[in-house]
């Protein structure tokens, strides 16, 4: 079965059901845009929302390690992840159905202007050649009806006996004239009525069939269309669901990550200090005479804190020694801070300074080779121009290896448990040796910051205006040594002696 067979006199019907066809299309293109704007304005308050929830402190804050802490950011981080399938489930479906479909709209729209006009021009050209048989026709008609009245008017003129012979001629000449014009239209409405039926014939067999069909399979090549579209609809998210359900599955593992136990003892690694409880009070019987305790004795007694209190620790101790200022900032021993939390700050910052400086080893022993390779095949480059890069680098291994025993003494200090470090002992700001000399004996000139850094020879804590003897250090590792006149030996920044 098909439009032209069973459908030949339904032109107007075909034209409506059509036309209802390329709304439909249009309906759908635009309800998947408004589809995908929903999809757009999810995507972004759902972006809006990670980005307001998405934590921007400080590194320590950002890197805090406690499990429900970051699992919060893990969630909000996949949410973001999360919102981006949906811009891009809104991205395919504006241009794999939207796009798609409203140029396919377009050629069909154009196609189907066509096929009808075809249509219409076809029943005009049958409407005019009916046209023209009823002009044959009625003039067949006319001239007939003539020939015969003029037939029977000579017959009638023949017959009468008073009648001239030239009349009788003359009427039967007419009607012979009359007969003969008649005999043509009759053969011109025999002849346009031949060709009416065969237009007629062509027209409701061939044209209309043909154009009838070609609107059908228009029209079903336009469902087939809209049917991939109407699954692409679905498909669009499909694609997508793997990697949304591992966004959603991101979230899940972010709750099993979160571990009570875990974050309770981070809490105490990040803010146990070290110190012991403070000892029992110890009676004091003043009917035995004992001087009252100084106001000074309360000073070791324990601080608990509450609320927004500045923390007060009970341990005596000094000012963090400071070294001069490094193109990475000034170098604190972190004395300030209690004993586990400076043992750790200490610990990161050798964990640090040991990454660079074997980066500028490495970069120092590849810019070795590369003068050697320079020196043993001069065309291929200058030796002489590596040398600032050598020196430089050479400069920055000296600097870090300082460093680096600095720290690694502070920490050696730290976990020995110096006592110099709660005596409130006093470190130098600057020391002037005699001119030329590498050794003599040297006053303290100013007093600024505390707390020589212990060493394994001993630690020497002097007082202001103390004479000191101060020597060069062999091992040539930024540091000089420091003796006392009783013969103590300790070590002390060279960047803070002056010749």
């Amino acid at each position: 079965m098909d439009w032209g067979t069973d459908l030949w006199d339904q032109y107007d019907g075909i034209d409506k059901h059509t036309q209802s066809g390329l709304d439909l299309v249009d309906r759908y293109v635009k309800f998947v845009r408004e589809r995908t704007e929903i999809e757009q304005n999810y995507a972004k308050q759902l972006r809006n929302l990670s980005k307001k929830y998405l934590k921007r402190g400080s590194k320590e804050e950002q890197e805090c390690g406690f499990t429900n802490h970051q699992s919060f950011q893990d969630i909000v981080n996949e949410l973001n992840d999360y919102a981006g399938q949906r811009e891009l489930i809104a991205e395919n479906m504006m241009t794999g159905i939207c796009v798609e479909l409203t140029k396919y709209l377009q050629d069909l729209k154009q196609e189907r202007k066509t096929y009808l006009a075809d249509a219409k021009k076809a029943q005009q050209n049958l409407e005019i050649s009916f046209k023209q048989l009823e002009n044959t026709k009625r003039r067949f008609a006319k001239e007939w009806g003539e020939a015969e009245k003029a037939t029977q008017q000579a017959e009638k003129i023949e017959n009468d006996t008073n009648a001239m012979k030239a009349d009788v001629e003359k009427v039967k000449q007419h009607a012979h004239v009359k007969t003969h014009t008649a005999e043509e239209c009759r053969n011109d409405y025999a002849a346009q009525l031949q060709k009416y039926n065969k237009e007629q014939n062509t027209f409701y067999y061939t044209e209309i069939p043909q154009l009838f069909n070609k609107l059908q399979d228009m029209d079903e090549r336009r469902i087939r269309c809209l049917a991939e579209g109407y699954s692409q609809f679905a498909e669009v998210e499909k694609k997508v669901l793997p990697i949304i359900t591992k966004c959603l599955d991101g979230i899940s593992m972010a709750g099993r990550n979160t571990n009570g136990k875990q974050d309770s003892l981070r809490f105490i690694e990040q803010h146990k200090s070290g110190f012991e409880r403070p000892a029992e009070v110890d009676f004091e019987d003043y009917s035995q005479g004992i001087k009252p305790a100084s106001s000074d004795a309360n000073l070791n007694q324990p601080k608990i804190l509450l609320g927004n209190q500045t923390p007060l620790y009970t341990h005596t101790h000094s000012t963090p020694l400071c070294s001069p200022l490094t193109p990475e900032g000034p170098i604190l021993d972190f004395s300030h801070l209690p004993p586990e939390q400076r043992k750790k700050r200490l610990q990161s910052k050798i964990d640090d300074i040991t990454k660079e400086l074997q980066k500028e080893l490495d970069q120092s022993e590849a810019l070795e080779k590369m003068r050697g390779v320079y020196e043993r095949n001069p065309q291929m480059g200058d030796p002489a121009s590596l040398e600032p890069q050598i020196t430089q680098t050479s400069q920055n291994v000296g600097r870090l290896r300082g460093q680096l025993t600095k720290y690694e003494l502070w920490l050696a200090e730290a976990f020995r448990g110096d006592d110099s470090t709660n005596t409130g002992t006093v470190s130098i700001t600057s020391v002037c040796v005699s001119p030329g000399s590498s050794q003599g004996t040297v006053s303290i000139t100013s007093v600024c910051v505390c707390v020589s850094p212990g060493s394994s020879q001993g630690t020497v804590s002097i007082t202001e205006g103390e004479q000191l003897s101060v020597m060069e250090n062999d091992k040539g590792d930024g540091w000089m040594r420091v003796l006392r006149a009783n013969g103590d030996e300790g070590y002390i920044p060279s960047s803070y002696v002056k010749f």
